[in-house]
């Protein structure tokens, strides 16, 4: 009896984790609302088990966000924190950002866009970027208490919105610059800001 149990469970997991899979796939072909029939043709799991896994198309769609970011969780973490020069550390911060960007964008994208009808995923949102906020402060702190307190949040808010997924998306989606080209002028910007 155990035995049957564990096998319902790791299929019903298998099946899960397919489905999950493929709205993300669909997230990376553009489409950012998917039908669950669609999901449910293209994972290969009937429509009934899906309904039968997630409660709506919000949970469905939230669970697969947060599944995406779980598993690459790891690249949140910004190497090196705080060490090297200032040039260094500015590279590192965008190189870090850009990197996200490459490989959350659908993810990030679909989140952005789910946002306002999830709490949820609208406050997961709000705490991944207060975590990415809290890099910048930590990794630019001898520039940064340098300055007056009033003027380092500035500079902060300023390092935090050109470096956002939103604004990346502004440079290599809406004005067309290449990788390289963005991550000089993100470069430029930052390092403009901690000398001023």
């Amino acid at each position: 009896m155990i035995e049957r149990i564990d096998g319902r469970t790791a299929r019903r997991d298998r099946n899960s984790d397919a489905v999950l899979d493929t709205v993300h796939d669909m997230f990376v072909e553009g489409n950012f609302t998917p039908a669950v029939e669609d999901v449910a043709a293209r994972s290969g799991v009937s429509l009934r088990s899906v309904y039968r896994y997630f409660e709506d198309t919000e949970a469905l769609l939230r669970q697969a966000i947060e599944r995406r970011v779980r598993l690459v969780e790891p690249l949140f973490v910004l190497p090196e924190l705080g060490e090297g020069t200032l040039s260094e550390r500015v590279t590192r911060l965008v190189n870090h950002r850009l990197a996200l960007h490459a490989k959350l964008g659908p993810t990030i994208r679909a989140a952005i866009l789910r946002a306002p009808y999830s709490p949820l995923l609208a406050e997961q949102i709000q705490r991944r970027r207060r975590m990415l906020s809290d890099q910048v402060a930590a990794h630019f702190a001898p520039e940064i208490n340098a300055m007056d307190k009033t003027r380092g949040r500035e500079v902060i808010a300023c390092i935090d919105t050109l470096c956002e997924f939103e604004a990346m998306e502004h440079l290599r989606v809406q004005r067309g610059l290449s990788i390289a080209r963005t991550r000089s002028t993100m470069v430029t910007g930052v390092t403009a800001l901690l000398q001023d």
